[in-house]
């Protein structure tokens, strides 16, 4: 999640521009093919009515990307929302930013450092609050840092039965974990924090360092809870996508009701140009349709660079169960619908 300027990004997408795309017209493709842009590092994707919103790491400011169409990212509406003010505990490597639609109102979860001390103990997720019914328009405000008992990244929050969660990846000692609380509102927790998954797996410990992060709530149609989470550091190509599943009205606070799959469900395909896949998020389309937003590097070595991009793909499901696609960067492949 290394930060990337303006101009960066702009050079980036100018190498890619929307006329070297096979089809002139993409909205009225039926296939799209990935990745959606040139860069795009921690993508994140929410659906409100038939308009998708989009954001993903730029390192210095908030943007967010508005369309009708999720394919077609290079001719979306695009606005800086926020920017951080200087000598402030969230002014710097402003990462991961995920948009939620909570009881009316906009809210971004970022991570962001102090900018006098720009390493991970000073490094939190901090939320943003605004009241408009369009998220491109009208006031945001600083809410500050939600209340954590670690330094830690990639906040998420999801609602279950009644309750909202939120679950990030705190630095416990050497490791990055997983934790979930209870929410009282959408930026305090309400009490104590719970380990729920730590990197014991080899393939979550590849790059040097023990590693979970990025976690995102997916919810079965037949009420179980399941959680993915990126495995391993983010410059390692063994970077994937791991899950934790929680049967149907579980305790989520409760660390015995998470079972982690012993493999990634995402990981690397040579044959798909995709590499170190991660930090993903899923969304769902007007007809029903699950999909993952995760990015990827187009060749192996490439490192945790804003060259990581947004793909898409969807996930079917099979007994209440997500099947995950093999990635592909190389075919086209059918709209969300």
């Amino acid at each position: 999640m290394l930060p990337i300027s303006r101009r960066e990004y702009d050079a980036l997408v100018s190498a890619y521009p929307p006329d070297a795309q096979p089809a002139k017209d993409r909205a009225a493709a039926a296939t799209f093919t990935n990745p959606l842009l040139a860069s795009g590092p921690d993508p994140y994707v929410v659906r409100d009515g038939d308009t998708y919103y989009y954001m993903h790491t730029m390192g210095d400011r908030l943007d967010i990307w508005k369309t009708k169409d999720i394919t077609d990212l290079a001719h979306a509406e695009r606005r800086t929302v926020w920017r951080p003010s200087p000598h402030t505990p969230n002014g710097r490597s402003i990462w991961a930013p995920e948009l939620h639609r909570i009881a009316g109102k906009w809210y971004i979860y970022y991570t962001a450092a102090d900018s006098a001390h720009d390493d991970d103990d000073h490094r939190g997720v901090f939320v943003l609050e605004n009241a408009s019914a369009d998220p491109m328009t009208g006031e945001w405000k600083d809410l500050g840092r939600v209340n954590t008992a670690h330094p830690g990244i990639d906040g998420t929050t999801f609602a279950y039965r009644g309750k909202r969660y939120f679950v990030y990846s705190p630095y416990v000692g050497p490791d990055s974990d997983l934790a979930i609380a209870e929410m009282r509102d959408p930026v305090t927790l309400a009490g104590p924090e719970v380990i729920i998954a730590r990197p014991d797996k080899e393939w979550e410990q590849q790059g040097g360092r023990q590693i979970l992060e990025g976690p995102a709530f997916l919810p079965s149609p037949g009420g179980d809870l399941y959680l993915a989470y990126s495995g391993s550091a983010c410059w390692s190509d063994d970077y994937a996508i791991g899950l934790l599943h929680a049967g149907a009205g579980s305790d989520p606070l409760n660390p015995a009701s998470w079972r982690k799959s012993p493999r990634p469900v995402l990981k690397n395909s040579a044959a798909g140009h995709v590499f170190a896949p991660g930090h993903n998020g899923f969304f769902t389309t007007p007809s029903g349709e699950t999909w993952i937003v995760y990015h990827a590097n187009p060749a192996a070595d490439m490192g945790c660079t804003s060259r990581r991009a947004p793909h898409i793909q969807q996930v079917r499901w099979q007994g209440g169960k997500p099947v995950f696609p093999m990635p592909d960067a190389t075919h086209p492949l059918e709209r969300p619908q």
